[in-house]
């Protein structure tokens, strides 16, 4: 008899966000962001085919992991505004932080929101040691959301063919 798994996605909460599991209806405004040059200027665009892939991978890492990507829903109007994870990469051994807004939502804060909820998860709730961030050199609008984390500058490395700075953040004396 094959026993039944079914990854639960916890939810999370902020003032004004709400995270949750990736639905079958998020595709399209996640597909929309990662065709849009200037939204994935620091991600790479893909296709919708290639969108398709990352979102469904982004969904079943808490499959693997119990880890994994959330969608960012505004609670006042229920919309889309992007996404966050706390995941591993396929040989990490350190939680990794990522986070993303659509393009109409930016310059509101409400990636520093959703970031500092998800640290506080990381360390609170699953007791990750430390955490990191792989953020591409030019993106000073998610180094500055590293900053306000508390996370701190470590070195670069390669990542997809192209240098990220590789931004950390211990457990110990954690307080957002």
């Amino acid at each position: 008899m094959q026993s039944e798994f079914k990854a639960t996605v916890p939810y999370l909460y902020t003032d004004r966000l709400v995270l949750r599991e990736y639905r079958r209806e998020d595709f399209a405004a996640f597909a929309a962001h990662l065709a849009d040059p200037v939204s994935a200027a620091h991600l790479g665009t893909v296709d919708r085919e290639g969108a398709w892939r990352i979102f469904s991978s982004q969904a079943g890492l808490w499959l693997i992991h119990g880890a994994g990507w959330w969608a960012l829903e505004e609670k006042e109007t229920g919309r889309l505004i992007g996404h966050i994870g706390a995941f591993f990469r396929e040989d990490a051994t350190m939680m990794e932080l990522g986070w993303n807004t659509y393009r109409a939502f930016w310059g509101r804060g409400f990636a520093n929101e959703a970031a500092a909820a998800v640290l506080r998860h990381a360390f609170e709730t699953r007791r990750e040691p430390k955490v990191r961030a792989l953020i591409d050199t030019d993106n000073v609008s998610s180094r500055r959301v590293a900053m306000r984390l508390g996370m701190a500058y470590e070195t670069d490395m390669p990542l997809y063919g192209k240098s990220v700075g590789v931004y950390t953040r211990e457990r110990e004396g954690f307080a957002v």
